[in-house]
């Protein structure tokens, strides 16, 4: 592994938490933010700006929230019982040492009643209860990178916002696909004299998108995070890794959903033609 690109890894225990609503907040378009409280947050930790956390969301039609079993380390489906629905989410923020109790913040993209996720979380209100587990582990950003490259959509702008606030004052470039240019209020104060930060919107936003990537002056050392929508990221992970040839540990790209697919396991390779993704 090239070393200036190493990172830690921290483990944690499985745990199932029982959480629930303290309020919600608009903070971009068709963005919400959900603030959860709970005794059960105590103990959580989520350091990584890449962690998420499994959110176990109850059955919009009988309002039953059905949650494996993690007894044994790892997550059991109950026998008998009714549908386990589960997404995964970064964690926007957590602040332990809140004046009532830990509380933690999820971001939820809203898409209308299409999924149950959206769903549940255009109508949350103060109380509703949901549950989590995780994160399983931790991987803290590099220490020795000398620059980074972070491309992302809506649904990864959580972790862009994280990789923002890890990074300091690495130089950064952001490169951002999303629907309404509005979303750019997301990352509000977060502007640097390090950074720049490019928004793309529109029916093009995406292949724009691609050919400002194929514009930039990638540094031998400056980490590229690509997250969003698979079937998006797949021909510019290619680019860098077949044309610009960056090795491996340099280019980190997760697909957080896939179009046509429920609950994408953003931990199945990205790209399955190649054996490296």
């Amino acid at each position: 592994m090239t070393e200036r690109f190493a990172r830690e890894r921290l483990r944690h225990e499985l745990k199932r938490r029982r959480i629930r609503v303290l309020r919600t907040e608009s903070v971009a378009p068709g963005l919400a933010r959900i603030t959860f409280g709970g005794e059960d947050l105590e103990g959580f930790a989520a350091p990584g700006p890449g962690d998420h956390v499994k959110v176990f969301f109850p059955d919009p039609a009988s309002g039953e929230l059905t949650l494996p079993d993690f007894s044994s380390g790892r997550p059991r489906v109950p026998e008998g019982g009714g549908e386990v629905i589960v997404r995964d989410y970064t964690p926007y923020a957590f602040r332990p040492d809140a004046a009532s109790g830990p509380e933690l913040d999820i971001d939820f993209v809203l898409h209308g009643d299409n999924g149950p996720a959206s769903a549940w979380a255009a109508r949350a209100s103060a109380g509703d209860e949901l549950a989590i587990g995780g994160p399983r582990g931790s991987l803290l950003p590099p220490t020795g990178i000398d620059g980074a490259v972070i491309v992302a959509d809506e649904s990864a702008l959580p972790a862009a916002a994280r990789w923002l606030d890890a990074l300091g004052d690495t130089r950064t470039i952001g490169l951002f696909s999303v629907e309404d240019p509005g979303t750019a209020a997301y990352l509000a104060g977060r502007e640097r004299t390090t950074r720049k930060l490019h928004w793309f919107s529109g029916a093009d936003r995406d292949s724009a998108l691609a050919e400002a990537l194929r514009g930039l002056a990638i540094s031998e050392g400056a980490l590229v995070f690509l997250a969003g929508e698979a079937n998006a990221l797949i021909p510019l992970r290619r680019y860098l890794r077949r044309e610009l040839g960056l090795p491996k540990e340099q280019v980190e790209a997760h697909g957080y959903w896939k179009r046509g697919i429920i609950a994408l396991d953003h931990h199945a390779p990205l790209d399955p033609s190649d054996p490296e993704s």
